[in-house]
Parts: C-alpha cells; structure tokens; sequence
C-alpha cells in the first residue's frame, strides 16, 4: 500500500498562501472555545482540548490526501468517552479519568490502524449522496443545536435532539439578555457578510473585537461568560498507563468510537470532495485519522475525529490546502506558549456565533429541495439519515441511512427500465415502441430490453412481461441484454425454465448484444446448452438471421419497409461471434458440435447440414474455422455418407472459398487479415490431418491449373 506524505502540499501554488494562512489563523482561533469544550465533555480539563489541536492536527497533515479537511476534538467521539468513564465509574476531571482516557485513544488508534489494513476505506463507496448530504445536515444541526445554549448564557448541550430541546429550554428559562444580544447581533452580522463580503475574514475582526471589548467594557458583570484562562505551555508525551482501564473494555469501547470516527469522518471528506471535485484516497484517510489518534494518545487527549465544523470554515475563507492545518496546529503552539491570556478575553457567545455561521453553511438543506423534485424515494433517504443522525446519533444515523439507501437499490433494481423494441421503416436500428407511431414491431417477434443486472428480485419481472406479451403468432422471443452484466442461480433457473416454456410452445428464444463475460457466466449457472444450441447469438440482427428474417424487416400491420439504410456493414461487427460465445472454449465446443452433426449424419442427416450446423449464420471468421474443423474429420464422413473424398473435399473448399470471396467483396479491408488466418488454419491442418491436407492443397493446385 503506497503511502505519498503531504501530498496536498506539493507543487504549492503561491496563490493561495494568503487563504491558507488566514484560514489557519481562524480555524485556530475558532478551535479554542470548540476544543475546551468537547475535552470537558471528554471527561478531561478544558485545556487538554487544546493540546488536541495540535500534535493530532500536525500529524492528520502529513497523511491526509483531502486537500481541506481539519482533523480536532469533536463532537461524536468526545461524548462516547465521556459515556464511557460514567459506565467505568470513573469521575469527569479526576486523576483516573487523566489516566484512563489516553489508553482509550490508544486503542481506537489501534482499530483504526486494523481498519488500514483491512482497507475498509472501500465501504464508503457503497454510501449515496444523499445518505452523505442527510448526515452531514444532521451533524451540523446537532452541533448547532449543542452551541445555542451558550447565546443564550448557558452551557453546551449533550446527546441527541430530544436531550438538547430540554436543555434549550431549560436555559432559556434563565436567559442572558446581553449574551443573547451580543450573540445575535455577531451572527447576523457574520450572516450579512457572508452574503456581501464572503472573501472578507469577519470572523478574525469580531474576535478581536470582543476581546478588546470585555477589556474595556464590563461584559462580565452583565453577565457574558468568557473563555477560561488556560496555563501556558506544550503537552507532555509520555505512554498511556494500560494498567488504567480493563483490557476487555478498553477493546468494547475503543471499537465503537474508532467505527464512529472512520465512518463520521471518511462520509464528511467525501462529502467536501465531491462537492468541490477532487478525490481522496479514503483508505490513507483512515491511517491519517491512526496516526492523529496515536499523537492524541501519547499526548493524553481524547480521541481526535474530523471537523466539519471547522472545515466549513475553512472552505469559508478559502483555504486550498492542508497549509490550513499546520498553520492551525502552529499557531496553537505560539498561543500556547505565549499567549494564552489572551484566551480569556474571548466572549463565549461571539465564538459560538462563529461557529453557528459556518455549520449553517455546511447544510445541505438546497439539496434535500432538489432531491424531493427529483426522486421522492432520494428524498425520504436523505430525511432518514437526518433523523437518524439527530434523532439518535451519529452511528445509527448512518446505519439507517445506508439501510434505506440499499433498500431503493433493491427495489429500483428489481422494477429497472425495460421495454419492447421495434424498427422505424428504412432504418436499422432498434429502438423502444412507446417512443412513436413511426416505430413499428418486427412481424411475429417480440424484442425485449432488460436493462438491470438479472437477479432474484426481478428475474419474475422479466418473464412476467415476456409471458403476458406473447400471442399466438409470436415465432420467436428475442432478449437485448445489453444491460445485463450478470446474474444470480435464482434469474439463471428463471430464465431456463422461460426458454424450455417458449421451446414447448415452439417459439425460439434468443439473448443477445451482452457482454461476452455473461456468456461464462451461463455457462457456469447451467445454461450452456442455450449457447450451444445457437439461442445466445452477438446481435439481434444475427438472431433474426437465423430465423431467415433478413432485412428490410416484415413490419407487424404490413407497414412498409423499405431499407434505405447502408448496405455494407461496419467491419467492427465482424467480430468472431463463436469466440465472444465460447471465449477460451471455442475450439472445444466447435469441436464438440461437428461431433454432434455427425451423429445426425449417421441417422440419415444431410451432408450439406454439416456446412453449418446448429450455428446458422456465422461470421465468416467462425465459418472458415468451422470449415476447417470438418476437413479434420473428411475421412470420418466419407465413410459414413458414402460420398466420394474428393467430391466432398472439393465442396468444402469451394464453400470456403465463397466465404473469401464474400469478406473481400464487403469487406476488403480484412481481406489481408483472413488470408494470414488461413495459413495458420492451414498449418493446423497439415499437423492434426497431414492426409487430408495433402488432399486440399492438390485440390486447390488443381484448381489453378484449371484456370490458367
């Protein structure tokens, strides 16, 4: 597994450096109240979430292929240690809670390291936009709804929507005016902004103007709370005491969380990436998200998870590579070094506004709109895993939403596009009969598409229709499988009993213009004996073919059809039809067919059969090679048809030549290429029967002198 450190980093382009470092400078700033808080949650001392914005940071930088994405303490993974310590009865803020936490982020840097290997990455592929768009609006609206309470003078709220309603209502029973004044008024104005300078970095002025506000004016005694003074000074790195916590439950624990950061975090860059086109490599994210949880770990954090609240910052002011993070990350070294007096200068309320700001442009609301005038179906899953992510947290929003998002596959799969195909007169190709008057039904053939995958959930769909659609006219049933790409033993029983009912009533059925792989795959389902039986034919023009309905086609109501279409084919349909049938059992079953009409031969068949056998017209290419294997066999026939070896050597070379003569008049360009193949079928020849090629070449002599 190739792993390319800073790679969002290389090439810089000194374009963006302006953006980058502004947004860094925010998204540090920004991170203070955010950090404090989730660590408190966390069950640690408020400035242990700071020491999370940093080493973690630094180090999600150096692995991370998402060019904007910031790594930090959150929301999701601060609550469930803080859960877990509550369980463990271990007390929030005390030593053994110091002690314990650090060996949980151990182990979910552990699990996640595991998830690297297994390259679960690939399991977000099977997440729909909108199960990304529903988790994502349902996360940023949780957030949003933890930090009202701090407008309003409180504290954040925990859990999930029903937790933090009472919790807004219970703070609102106690409401600070001027925090909700001061709160206000900087979100509307970061609002405004947002809409009239969205380049303009309001955020980094309304910091700097509510710290220089609580120095002058009396915020505090109005009663605004402000950030807490945090001690100077870098974290200590040290190894985790793994004597702290249970082995057993440090695994139980650590796995839900790790699941919870790799799912929360790996759907949120995807989400950023695919909406402003670029690609991650989502398996290195998840040793990214390793390594930012084994530096939290030595460093005495809580688990570390990707921040959308943060990046939606970023994205805010423009930051167009991982120089964001290192400038957060170093920024928060020289703050905590030197300047964490400042720290306590910050009005709550002014950073929970900034906050709010960016998570309300991180929804996706405009897309549930979209979604409900599109797809209904779309709708509803987005809308589940909203709720889901809301109503009962981030891991069952997203089990909820995947669960919907498989079950509309399931149901789209099993009632997918199909229709009857007819031709417009003087053209060739097969189009759907509702799509005009002007398009007309082959006489007594149905021609059916099915574009899905065949499976056991709609295999009865597709005989459904082909049943209620035949009369008693029909002759033949023919399936463009196009859209076929494989099926299951379920549709393959299905679709053999469908062919032997057809069979009975004496109607052909033919499936065709698939991929060649499908072929293998029938024949691994049991279903070869429809190929061998000439009833899997490349094109739907070969399978009318081989009815003896030739162009222009008879029309249903005897409208008619003149073929004003080009009488000469493409020479990319040339391709050898028994080769795309049998892939590397064409020899074999070419073989194993001669054989068959041989045995009809000796129960009086005609010898002119043999010419073609089941397989009526072939491509010239599969002809010449069907040709050349009966030549292999001319003494065998000789001796049970009773015809002289000449005569019948003389009649399988004129045949072959009538095929080189018909590929040089359509087709002149291959006409070199089948000459080459000759010599080889030739060369075949003089090895299995030296005799018999010794007969042809006389022949073939002969012929020249006759001419001359």
């Amino acid at each position: 597994m190739k792993i390319r450190l800073v790679q969002t980093i290389r090439n810089y382009d000194k374009k963006n450096l302006g953006k980058d470092l502004t947004a860094g400078l925010i998204i540090m700033a920004v991170s203070i109240p955010i950090s404090m808080g989730y660590a408190q949650i966390a069950g640690l001392p408020a400035v242990y979430g700071l020491y999370g914005s940093v080493f973690p940071i630094l180090l999600f930088v150096l692995f991370s292929t998402s060019p904007q994405f910031i790594f930090g303490v959150d929301a999701a993974p601060a609550a469930l240690i803080g859960a877990a310590l509550l369980d463990l009865h271990i007390e929030s803020g005390s030593e053994e809670a110091l002690a314990a936490v650090p060996v949980l982020t151990a182990f979910v840097a552990l699990w996640l390291l595991a998830f690297y290997v297994m390259r679960a990455g690939k399991l977000v592929n099977y997440i729909s936009a909108p199960v990304m768009g529903g988790f994502i609006t349902g996360i940023c609206t949780t957030i949003i709804l933890m930090q009202v309470p701090k407008l309003l003078g409180g504290t954040a709220g925990t859990g999930e929507f029903f937790e933090l309603a009472e919790h807004i209502a219970e703070t609102a029973g106690e409401i600070n005016l001027p925090s909700l004044a001061l709160g206000a008024a900087a979100l509307v104005i970061l609002l405004i902004a947002k809409k009239l300078m969205p380049k303009f970095p309001m955020a980094v002025l309304l910091m700097a103007a509510g710290a220089l506000m609580t120095k002058y004016l009396p915020l505090r005694a109005w009663g605004i709370k402000t950030l807490d003074a945090v001690e100077p000074g870098l974290p200590v790195w040290s190894l985790p005491d793994f004597t702290a916590v249970p082995v057993r439950e440090a695994v139980t624990i650590s796995l839900s969380v790790a699941v919870v950061i790799m799912a929360e975090t790996l759907l949120a860059e995807n989400n950023f990436a695919q909406k402003n086109g670029y690609r991650i490599n989502d398996n290195q994210e998840i040793l990214a998200f390793a390594m930012g949880n084994l530096a939290a770990a030595l460093t005495g954090c809580c688990p570390i998870n990707g921040s959308v609240s943060r990046t939606a910052m970023g994205e805010q002011y423009q930051a167009k590579t991982q120089l964001t993070g290192i400038v957060a990350g170093l920024s928060m070294i020289v703050l905590l070094l030197g300047g964490t007096g400042f720290i306590g200068y910050l009005p709550v309320p002014v950073l929970t506004a900034i906050v709010i700001s960016a998570l309300l442009g991180a929804t996706e609301f405009e897309l549930a709109v979209r979604l409900w005038k599109v797809s209904r179906t779309e709708c509803l899953i987005f809308a589940g895993a909203f709720f889901g992510v809301l109503m009962l947290g981030t891991i069952n929003g997203v089990l909820i939403g995947i669960i919907l998002s498989f079950s509309e596959m399931i149901i789209r799969t099993a009632k997918p596009a199909r229709c009857f195909l007819g031709i417009q007169p003087g053209h060739r190709h097969f189009r759907d009969l509702k799509e005009g008057s002007q398009i007309h039904a082959v006489e007594g053939v149905l021609i059916y598409r099915f574009s899905s995958n065949l499976f056991f959930a709609n295999i009865q769909v597709l005989k459904q229709d082909i049943e209620d659609h035949v009369t008693e006219q029909t002759r033949a049933v023919i399936l463009d499988a196009s859209g076929i790409g494989s099926m299951d033993i379920t549709a393959a029983d299905g679709l053999g009993m469908l062919y032997q009912s057809l069979k009975e009533k004496g109607i052909r059925f033919y499936m065709t213009e698939h991929i060649a792989d499908l072929n293998e795959q029938l024949r691994k389902l049991g279903l070869g004996y429809m190929i061998e039986e000439g009833s899997v034919r490349r094109t739907i023009h070969i399978a009318l073919k081989d009815m003896g309905i030739k162009r222009p086609y008879p029309l249903e109501g005897g409208v008619d059809n003149d073929d004003r279409s080009a009488s000469r084919k493409r020479a990319d349909n040339r391709v050898q039809e028994f080769v795309w049938a049998f892939g590397t059992e064409t020899e074999e079953q070419i073989e194993k067919q001669i054989l068959l009409q041989i045995e009809q031969l000796k129960e009086g068949g005609d010898v002119e059969n043999l010419l073609h056998g089941r397989w009526s017209h072939m491509e010239a290419m599969d002809e010449d090679e069907w040709l050349e294997h009966l030549e292999e066999h001319l003494k065998e026939i000789v001796n049970i048809s009773g015809k002289d070896e000449k005569t019948l050597a003389r009649r399988l070379e004129e045949h072959r030549r009538e095929v080189h003569d018909r590929i040089a008049t359509e087709h002149p360009e291959l006409a070199e290429r089948f000459k080459e193949r000759r010599h080889v079928l030739d060369e075949h020849l003089k090895q299995r029967r030296p005799e018999v090629y010794e007969l042809v070449v006389s022949l073939r002599e002969k012929e020249k002198t006759d001419l001359k």
